[in-house]
């Protein structure tokens, strides 16, 4: 058969970086998108750059508050706004521009049989089809959704104006990551969500750790708690949970996860399962040469997994036998106010539920003075090791732990042991040096 394409990506979102490196290998290569000016997908118009942003800036108040600061700040969003569309516009030229020798087309790409993609009344022919189409909000039943008082990460970070009061149902990095920024921001915040504890699959006293955070910015904790109405009234959203309980808040986040983007799949031959896509270990559908890549395969919900799956598939295709794509290396992380939480490889849970014999070292950080000037009195670093004394992972609770995660990876990626870890000399004062302090204990 003669394809029209080599290759053919399904989705603009991390799928773009694929595309670049397929275009460069010689690949004839054509990408869809439905909204071109969409181009980078969710995590830069409307996820993680946006919110990383508000949170850099809401941290700003955070610190402004100290004792030995005169006065108060507050945030004027529209401008918070007008620099966020700068940078965004900026960061999708960039994307495009790299983009220059893939063929963009703009529309819903669908896939309808094997190597048969329809797009605006066409259909298109390619060697090999990616699909990286994503994933959307979920909204629970009994929860009506307008998109102006009860909301989800698409519309909260449009706004204008900062509510009086919100609420947030959810305990995932979307819940925890708007906490912070409302409550840093001086906005009167409930959190819902259905549990105990937060962080319940990080190590306990993590978990521990995050409450009483969220307790002392400002957050009220409203655990084990499942909402079952909530609905806008004229002023406000009434919500309802399972205990009898009644709330009023002018607005309602709900960030009860998120579900995979299936709907560009229309044949048979590409199975979905209850998570999303189904692939194997090389993100190939059950369909030979076509592939799913990120959200939509359900199998971990992050932009950095998903450009690195989506750059694996493409360095098989082009011959280059890369490594196989391990996500124990992946860093996964919350970003929240004043310490965040972050972890690769095992973690305490996942030694546990496996049974492994494991060595743990555990730092906690309070009242050591660099803890302490930043505010992060709960904080905690933990690094696990196995019986042969290599590192298999870590999880810590500090400001910018995703950088301090980004440690811990290279030594899994290197196979690093203890004692070649105990070697490193990290400067003083840092949060690196306190994990050379944890790599000292185990």
């Amino acid at each position: 058969m003669d394809y029209e394409y080599d290759i053919c990506f399904i989705g603009g979102g991390l799928n773009y970086a694929g595309a670049v490196v397929a275009s460069r290998g010689g690949m004839k290569t054509v990408l869809i998108e439905k909204d071109l000016s969409h181009l980078g997908g969710t995590c830069l118009h409307n996820g993680c750059i946006p919110s990383k942003m508000w949170l850099h800036a809401s941290e700003t108040l955070w610190r402004s508050a100290a004792a030995y600061c005169k006065g108060s700040l507050r945030l004027d969003m529209k401008k918070l706004q007008e620099e966020k569309k700068e940078i965004v516009a900026n960061a999708t030229q960039n994307v495009t521009m790299q983009c220059g020798r893939v063929e963009l087309i703009e529309g819903e790409g669908v896939l309808t049989a094997p190597h048969r993609v329809e797009v605006a009344g066409k259909t298109l022919t390619a060697r090999y089809v990616v699909i990286g189409t994503g994933s959307s909000p979920y909204i629970p039943e009994g929860v009506v959704y307008d998109g102006k008082r009860v909301v989800t990460s698409d519309e909260i970070l449009q706004l204008q104006k900062l509510p009086e009061k919100i609420a947030i149902y959810g305990d995932g990095a979307i819940g925890l990551e708007m906490a912070s920024f409302f409550a840093a921001a001086g906005v009167e915040t409930d959190l819902i969500w259905r549990h105990a504890t937060l962080l319940r699959k990080a190590h306990p006293s993590m978990g521990r750790g995050m409450m009483k955070q969220m307790e002392r910015i400002g957050v009220g904790l409203l655990p084990e708690r499942r909402i079952v109405s909530a609905e806008r009234s004229k002023y406000a959203v009434r919500i309802v949970d399972d205990k009898g309980g009644e709330y009023e808040a002018p607005m309602l986040l709900v960030a009860t996860g998120r579900r995979a983007n299936v709907g560009a799949v229309r044949t048979d031959a590409v199975a979905i399962g209850p998570r999303g896509i189904e692939t194997d270990e090389h993100f190939e559908t059950t369909l030979p040469d076509h592939y799913a890549i990120g959200d939509c395969n359900g199998k971990l919900q992050l932009a950095h997994a998903a450009r690195a799956q989506v750059l694996h598939v493409v360095r098989r295709i082009l011959g280059e036998d890369p490594d196989p794509f391990d996500p124990d290396r992946v860093v996964r992380f919350i970003h929240t106010l004043p310490a965040g939480y972050a972890s690769v490889g095992k973690t305490k849970i996942s030694l546990e539920s496996e049974r492994s014999a494991y060595k743990e070292s555990l730092l906690p950080l309070g009242g050591l003075p660099y803890a302490k000037i930043h505010d992060a009195p709960e904080g905690k670093i933990a690094v696990y090791s196995d019986e042969e004394g290599f590192i298999v992972g870590a999880e810590i609770l500090a400001p910018d732990a995703e950088e301090l995660a980004a440690i811990v990876a290279m030594a899994l990626a290197g196979e690093m042991d203890v004692s070649l870890a105990k070697r490193t000399v990290m400067a003083h004062p840092t949060f690196s040096e306190l994990l050379e302090r944890t790599y000292g204990k185990l």
